[in-house]
């Protein structure tokens, strides 16, 4: 059996997240093509560099014997942490490499610095809707024709906040951009 792992990307992971992002995004046979438009177009590999600027962990790497075989991108969003994509890449799709990288994702996150961690799901994605029971997560709402006129399941899972820590900004966008230059300023 594989060895299963979990890492935070580099910046030498961003070509091969964009392109399995982008192939997931594409392929999916939930998304109707406009959602799929707006999602390949939004999720660049500006919006990643952005998102490891706020937390290299917002960006998770499954590994089997040290292979990327999956990915789970998130977001932090108002004190909760927006899972955006979490998915196998069709290379490592026979492995248990899903089930890990649910638990490991909960296990980084509910560090007491969120109140809840919480993704849309279409409701015709029994797959994901049952990997997403199975480890903890509820679904709080249906979203009747929530994005490009579908509908999507609200599912959440609530962590142990700890009122003494910061929040996240989640700055992603042109305020990213800003932070990083000034960022890359100061470090010279």
């Amino acid at each position: 059996m594989a060895e299963m792992t979990i890492r935070a990307a580099t910046p030498a992971d961003f070509a091969l997240i964009h392109k399995e992002l982008q192939d997931v995004i594409l392929t999916s046979p939930f998304y109707n093509d406009r959602f799929k438009q707006h999602e390949a177009g939004r999720l660049t590999m500006g919006f990643l560099r952005n998102l490891h600027a706020i937390d290299p962990w917002h960006i998770m790497i499954m590994c089997a014997d040290g292979i990327p075989g999956g990915a789970i991108i998130s977001d932090p969003e108002l004190g909760s942490v927006f899972r955006l994509w979490s998915w196998v890449f069709p290379s490592h799709r026979q492995t248990k490499l899903g089930m890990f990288g649910m638990r490991a994702f909960d296990d980084h996150f509910d560090n007491g610095r969120f109140h809840k961690a919480f993704t849309f799901v279409r409701p015709e994605n029994e797959v994901a809707r049952m990997l997403l029971r199975r480890y903890g997560y509820a679904e709080t709402a249906l979203l009747k024709q929530h994005i490009f006129g579908q509908d999507y399941l609200l599912i959440e899972k609530f962590y142990n906040r700890q009122d003494d820590l910061p929040y996240d900004t989640g700055y992603v966008g042109r305020f990213g951009r800003l932070k990083r230059q000034i960022s890359g300023l100061i470090s010279r």
